[in-house]
Order: structure tokens, then sequence, then C-alpha cells
């Protein structure tokens, strides 16, 4: 008989989750950057509520691949009346790490997008540098949610800084994204220009429009936002712009139409584009959707520079259509291709929607493979659902992936307050031999046998409701329920070779190989 052996992520390097902020009362939105020049140097930026300070940025670096870390440093305030909001970080190809940020105050409106630059790996910053004012719009205030993108690549546009804004959040539409480059390491920046164009417009529907940079190996500028107006498509759709020659002139493509949006008022629905190093046609936007009934988190792909898409792949693998909301998706390339996409998740929540227990998980994919690794989780812990999660300021995650060892930060709320947690651990690939989907002191025992097997497979469990069996490539192949507490499988029509099986009980799932011989 072979058992199924019930450990947490086998072959994973999985450690406790580090309190990186350690704030008495609100830390969120998490951004983390990697020195190409020492990877062993890495960065963490949030927003930080201090005393008599309001809002503030602060950074921690490590230089041992996030073992330890410097005291937070915070980022002064251009104004004493203002507060600081929604960090975004890169460095270049020497190292140099350009940081940009939210300055601003409301009512009277008055602040700026700023980016300050540290030449030490984030020990120390340098003056801010204004990237566009809340009046360089007239009224539009174009000072929220700025990401930031750079070519660090040997290539065409090499050094140039983009930054990506949009009106902020109290403006009424129509609104439109705004692009803003500097040459010149963020001493100096150009006019900002829209980013939507005549046949690409944002439109009139649309209040936050935000836009996601990426840029390519070969220095291509990419940036994807949303679009709804009647007279370019009956349907809402996300629109792609491209760059070649450093932002000087667009060129646009149609992302994808959307026909299931992301439902649910207090869902954080951001979403994501990438580029992959090792592929300069390689694109990947990640983002959710209800197609089946509640919020999963979905990919598309180009591998062509974003002029044809692939069809939506849904990441998350617990069933479909259980009323499980998953959001706060971010993704990240390695060098190499391969790909990591991290969420929160509450598949392990007693309830439904978003006021529910969360933890955070994610998908690894291999380059060149057209599937992911079965789900796993990321933090250690199943927090209780806080209604400060329901609130601004906890809108996004962030990892990255380095030599198959991903570096995760996000916000939770587990001892009480809004903190910011860093994972770091090895990703999973063909190596897993089982997973279990939650720790617990009790853990229901799933008995799979035999294994091998040629023609009918055995399962005993408590509270067993379904069994699935996909093949190496994440095809499912076998699909059925559970009728009792000891269930057979005829696989006896499979060919010869490793398979996986999945068995999903009232509170977990339980994945093991199954070798057919």
């Amino acid at each position: 008989m072979i058992l199924l052996l019930v450990f947490f992520l086998p072959g994973i390097a999985f450690s406790q989750n580090q309190n990186l902020s350690d704030g008495n009362v609100f830390d969120g939105e998490p951004y983390l950057a990697i020195n190409p020049v020492n990877p062993q140097n890495m960065v963490v930026a949030w927003m930080s509520w201090q005393w008599q300070q309001q809002i503030v940025i602060r950074t921690r670096a490590s230089f041992d691949r996030g073992t330890t870390w410097t005291e937070p440093v915070s980022i002064p305030h251009f104004s004493l009346t203002f507060q600081s909001a929604d960090p975004s970080m890169v460095f270049d190809a020497a190292g140099n790490l350009f940081l940009s940020y939210v300055d601003y105050r409301k009512n009277p409106d008055s602040g700026a997008v700023y980016i300050v630059k540290s030449s030490d790996g984030g020990l120390s910053w340098g003056n801010p540098s204004e990237v566009i004012d809340a009046y360089a719009d007239g009224s539009k205030r174009p000072v929220d949610r700025p990401w930031i993108a750079i070519n660090t690549f040997q290539s065409k546009n090499q050094g140039t800084i983009y930054i990506t804004t949009k009106p902020a959040p109290w403006i009424p539409p129509p609104n439109r994204p705004y692009l803003i480059r500097s040459t010149d390491g963020g001493s100096k920046w150009d006019a900002w220009k829209y980013i939507d164009t005549t046949g690409w417009l944002v439109g009139n529907l649309i209040d936050s429009p935000m836009a996601t940079p990426a840029v390519s190996d070969n220095g291509t500028f990419f940036c994807v936002y949303p679009s709804y107006l009647l007279s370019q498509s009956v349907y809402a759709r996300l629109l792609l712009t491209t760059s070649d020659d450093g932002g000087n002139s667009f060129v646009y493509h149609e992302v994808m139409k959307i026909t299931k949006p992301a439902d649910g008022p207090l869902a954080k629905k951001g979403y994501q584009l990438v580029t992959d190093p090792s592929d300069p046609g390689h694109l990947l936007f990640c983002s959710l959707a209800s197609t089946y009934g509640d919020m999963d988190i979905f990919i598309v792909e180009s591998f062509d520079e974003g002029i044809s898409w692939t069809e939506a792949v849904r990441v998350n693998d617990d069933e479909q259509g259980n009323g499980k909301m998953q959001d706060l998706v971010w993704a990240d390339f390695d060098n190499d291709g391969n790909l990591i996409v991290n969420w929160r998740d509450r598949r392990n929540a007693e309830g439904t929607g978003y006021e529910t227990a969360c933890e955070i998980w994610g998908a690894y994919r291999k380059k060149d493979s057209a599937t992911f690794s079965p789900n796993f989780r990321i933090s250690d812990t199943l927090v209780e659902y806080d209604d400060v999660l329901s609130s601004s300021g906890n809108d996004f995650m962030c990892v990255k992936l380095r030599n198959d060892t991903l570096y995760s930060v996000w916000g939770d709320t587990r001892n009480g307050k809004l903190n910011i947690w860093f994972q770091r651990m090895k990703v999973p690939g063909d190596h897993i031999n089982s997973t279990q989907y939650r720790l617990s002191k009790s853990i229901p025992q799933i008995n799979i046998y035999p294994n091998p097997a040629h023609d009918m497979v055995t399962f005993e469990g408590d509270e067993m409701e379904h069994v699935r069996v996909f093949d190496i490539h994440g095809r499912t192949v076998l699909n059925q329920p559970v009728r009792s507490q000891k269930d057979m499988l005829d696989i006896d029509g499979l060919p010869a070779g490793l398979y996986f099986i999945r068995v999903k009980t009232k509170k977990r799932i339980f994945v093991t190989r199954l070798i057919v011989d």
C-alpha cells in the first residue's frame, strides 16, 4: 500500500514569514526591487502611518537576500502638510535605485509625483525630483498610482525612465492616463503626454484608468490601460500601447475584450503587464475576471510584441465556481523566462466573498511549459478578515523571481495591525511528490493504492468530494465525484507514464504523483 504522504510543499525551503514593517497602525502597498548588479541586495518600500507625519514612504534594504534588513528609512514629505502614497521602484543597469511616489495634500489640492534616487542599494536617498505636478493638466490632478519602468539592458533607449500615472481618485471622468519620461537618470523630466489617443481612447465611463508599464530587453516600451467607448467597441477592453523610440511615438493593439469583469466592490482589482527577459517578444498580462461566477486569476500572453494575444488561462486551481474570491495579483519572470504568479487566496476560508480569511498563494511555470505547477501557499498563516482591508492603501502586493527563488511581500493583519510581510522560498518544479494545501494539526489521512498501478486505483479518506487526474502537461484526463469513504478509479485507458492525482475533501486538497505502468 502506498500512502499519500502529507507534508507542506516538499522540496521547497519554507520558512516563517518575516514582519518587515512592524508598525503600530497601518502599513500598506509594498514594492520590492532586486539589484541586477548585486542580487544579494534588495529593497522594500511601503506606505506607513507615522505619528505627526501621517502616511510616509518607508524603505528597508537587505544585502543577504532578505535574511537580515537595515533599519527603516523614511522619505521626507515635500511639505509638512503632505502625505505620501503609491511607491514603486526600479534599479538601473549600474545598480542605482529609483523610487517613485506621490506626495500630496487634498483640499486644497497640491503636490506631485516625485522620484528619489539611491546610489548605495537603498541605505540612503537623494533629494526628490518632481515628475509631474498636481496642476499639470488643469483640474485633473494626475498624481495617482504612478508606476515606474526602466530599460536595464544593453539596447536602444537604455537608461530611459518611464512613469505612468492617472488622475486622483476623487476626480470624476472623463479621465486619461499619462506618461512622463526622463533620459538623464531622473534629473529632468520631459513634458507629459496622454497614453491613449484617437481611436484608442479610454472613454468617458472609466474613472480610474490605471496604466501598467513594462520595458522589454530590446528597449521597447509597453503599457496596458482600460478602455470603454462605444464608438470604438461595444465591449470594454484592455489596450496596449507600444513605443520602440523611447516614448516619442506609439502603436496600439487590443489585449482582450472584457466580457466577464471582476465583480465585488471591495476586491482589489489591480492588473499588471510584465515582459520576459529571455524573449523580447513575450508579454504577459495578469488580471481578475469572474468567468466562472467568482473572481479568479487569469493571464493572457503575446509572443509577437503585443500584436496578438492568447486566450485567457485561469491560474488558481481550486474548484471553479466555488464562491472563493481571489484578488491582489502580481507576477514576474526571471532572466531564464520562468514565471511566478502570486495572489491573495481564500480557498481555505470558511465563507465566500471578500470578507473572509485569506492567505498568499502562488503558481510557478517553467519556460516553454504550457502549464503551471499545482498552486502552493506562500504565507504561513490563514489570516482572519479585518475591516482595514476594505479601505484603500492595500491594493497591491509584489513578487520577484530570481534563480528559482521567489521573494514576495504583502500586507496582512494577522497581528491585529496591517503590517508588511516577507517570504523567500524555492519554487516547486517537476520534483513535487505531493502537496498539502493547508497545514493543520489534525490532517485526515488519504490513502491511494496501488501506486504504481495499471488498471484500478483505490483511494480512502474522510470527507472526500472529488478526484481528478491530470497529465504532466496539466491536462485533465480523468474527472469524477467521490461516492464514499472508499472509492475506485478506473485508469485502464491511460497510457503508461507519470500523472498527478488530486483529491478534494471538504476542507483540503491533496495532490500526489500517480505512476501508470
